[in-house]
């Protein structure tokens, strides 16, 4: 698979030719930095062996506050000592935290360093190791500051799902259904009709990760800069991210989008131009996935403050969001923070999810 970008095409290699791939990096000449998810370097430690046994690795435990701004002078010092040039390469090795560090450090070291990545979550299969962005926290704000800078090439070997957990799966899967939610009713019945086999059946998570990348691809290569139809992919996200953000992150993110989704479903219905009949078909598949915390604590106020706070926002006290319409498919809306929105988020939070 080939992503077309403002930088440069880049590939998407799957499986046999990703472990070649991988393989011919360490093997060759190119200085490479490696920064790596500390449990896979420790779970896969054989099959990485060659590519971690360079004099730059940089392990990391994969937490929100390893991708804050203020770890990164830390991670600066670490590519200076050795030696780091533009010329060089960094490699990622992990999911969207070891994505969103090593993408930032790409962006800003030296003016730019070339990357590549080794995504070895679901999550960062099936979503995020295509479209160029990256995101770190502030003290104050979730992915407050982040770039637009792909990697080279991206080695996508689904034989590292083998050692997620059943919570790492479930998270990966809701962006999966996010995505096969922006591709239409239609799509996401179809997802939904298989998705208890995607917990069973390689073949089939594996052709439902491989249809996302071909969704998402569409609208990346559209709009790489996420200024018009690509905003479609925050779907789930502004209440995802304020539930994560209440949270302080006890809820992992594709589980929290997958929630955030329901919410968006439903708030839809409240004070959009969703329906309830839209909001009550999505809803047994959304919730299977969030199974385990419809009663997970999500203190209100704190969730009202984060998403308030969220960058898509483009006014005071208003929320931008992407609602279902009538017709199911999914939309940009802004709506006041009103007691109407207060309302309809307390409910769900309080009483719905639970139901």
């Amino acid at each position: 698979m080939t992503i077309q970008s403002h930088k440069g095409a880049y590939d998407v290699l799957f499986d046999k030719a990703a472990r070649d791939g991988l393989a011919a990096l360490a093997a060759g000449d190119r200085p490479l930095h490696v920064i790596v998810d500390e449990r896979v370097a420790d779970l896969h430690r054989d099959k990485l062996a060659p590519l971690l046994a360079g004099p730059s690795v940089l392990k990391l435990a994969a937490t929100e506050s390893n991708k804050s701004l203020e770890k990164f002078p830390a991670y600066v010092d670490h590519l200076v000592s050795h030696g780091i040039r533009r010329d060089h390469l960094l490699v990622a090795v992990g999911g969207g935290i070891i994505q969103d560090t090593t993408c930032f450090l790409a962006a800003t070291m030296l003016r730019g360093v070339d990357w590549a990545f080794c995504p070895t979550t679901l999550l960062a299969q099936a979503d995020s190791c295509i479209g160029s962005k990256s995101s770190i926290n502030s003290a104050s704000a979730k992915n407050i500051l982040g770039t637009f800078t792909p990697p080279r090439t991206i080695y996508l070997d689904v034989a590292f799902q083998e050692t997620l957990d059943g919570r790492d799966v479930r998270s990966g899967v809701g962006e999966i259904l996010k995505v096969h939610a922006i591709d239409g009713p239609d799509s996401f019945q179809r997802i939904a009709s298989d998705y208890h086999r995607l917990f069973t059946e390689a073949d089939v998570m594996l052709r439902y990760v491989r249809a996302a990348l071909e969704i998402k691809k569409g609208y990346i290569e559209d709009d790489e800069f996420d200024r018009g139809p690509r905003n479609i992919f925050n779907y789930g996200h502004t209440f995802g991210h304020a539930i994560e953000a209440a949270t302080d992150f006890g809820i992992p993110h594709g589980i929290a989008v997958t929630i955030g989704m329901d919410m968006a479903n439903y708030v839809s219905s409240r004070i959009g131009d969703g329906t309830e009949d839209h909001f009550r078909r999505l809803r047994p598949t959304l919730a299977a996935n969030y199974a385990g915390y419809q009663a997970y604590p999500v203190p209100f106020e704190p969730f009202l403050g984060a998403i308030l706070k969220d960058k898509k926002n483009t006014g005071a006290g208003s929320v931008t969001m992407i609602l279902p319409k009538a017709d199911g498919h999914l939309a940009k809306a802004t709506h006041a923070a009103d007691d109407d929105f207060k309302s309809a988020c307390r409910s769900f939070l309080e009483d719905v999810r639970a139901a």
